[in-house]
């Protein structure tokens, strides 16, 4: 009998603002609805239920055996490298039977461009529009110097793929704001000003976010990430990644 795939267990940051955790089902629906027969599981590490500890303590009460956690983050900043791996060696150690890989965090990647270019298109920009538009890259922001250069590499690459100008921008911890780039691309003669907004659900930073673009005057503010089908396949590569990873290490 075909061994069962490993269960997905998609683990989110979490957040008081409830269009946080609907934003996560709803990406969560549309992997299961990519790939039929995976079962995907979806946790948060804070504010909402359920929480890591407790859908893996069910996992392995209700048997399974292999667990893909992938962390639903962009970049590689302090929940992936310390609060998502201590969650999962505390549970392992109570379920030595349960088999649970951490998969890598989604950012940066070419997906994630075209799901910010689908946002942008979606919020009235066209394609001709490119040359003429300089764009924030507005993530939520970071201590992590690691993550903070992840984003300003990445509007270093996008500004090649014809927009006249791509700035980063950060909502906390780290400066330029949104507004300030807003402002400075609007200075350095853009004539249309759009704000994408790097970050996956709605929440406190995402408003922030849209809070400066508004205030500076930028042309087109784009919505989250969300569901994006951009999205939904990517966290199919990086499960099948973590896959990859571990047949090669029974290989060996």
């Amino acid at each position: 009998m075909t061994p069962s795939p490993p269960v997905l267990l998609v683990i989110a940051h979490g957040s008081r603002d409830p269009r946080h955790a609907a934003t996560v089902a709803a990406l969560c629906a549309r992997v299961r609805s990519l790939r039929a027969g995976l079962r995907v599981e979806a946790a948060f590490l804070d504010f909402n239920a359920p929480r890591v500890g407790q859908v893996l303590d069910r996992l392995a009460a209700e048997g399974a055996r292999d667990v893909v956690a992938l962390p639903l983050l962009l970049t590689r900043a302090f929940h992936a490298k310390a609060d998502i791996p201590a969650v999962l060696r505390e549970t392992t150690a109570r379920h030595p039977d349960l088999r649970v890989r951490q998969a890598e965090v989604l950012g940066p990647s070419p997906l994630l461009i075209s799901a910010l270019e689908r946002r942008l298109y979606e919020a009235g920009l066209r394609p001709g529009d490119r040359s003429s538009t300089g764009v924030v890259l507005a993530s939520a922001g970071s201590t992590d110097p690691e993550a903070i250069a992840v984003i300003a590499e990445i509007a270093r690459e996008w500004r090649h793929t014809g927009w006249c100008a791509v700035r980063p921008a950060f909502a906390s911890a780290t400066l330029p704001r949104t507004e300030d780039a807003v402002r400075a691309l609007r200075a350095e003669g853009a004539r249309r000003v759009a704000v994408a907004p790097y970050v996956i659900a709605p929440g406190r930073l995402p408003d922030r976010i849209a809070h400066g673009a508004r205030d500076a005057g930028a042309d087109v503010l784009a919505g989250v990430l969300g569901p994006a089908p951009e999205l939904a396949r990517l966290l199919l590569r990086r499960y099948d990644e973590a896959g990859a990873r571990k047949l090669t290490a029974l290989t060996a």
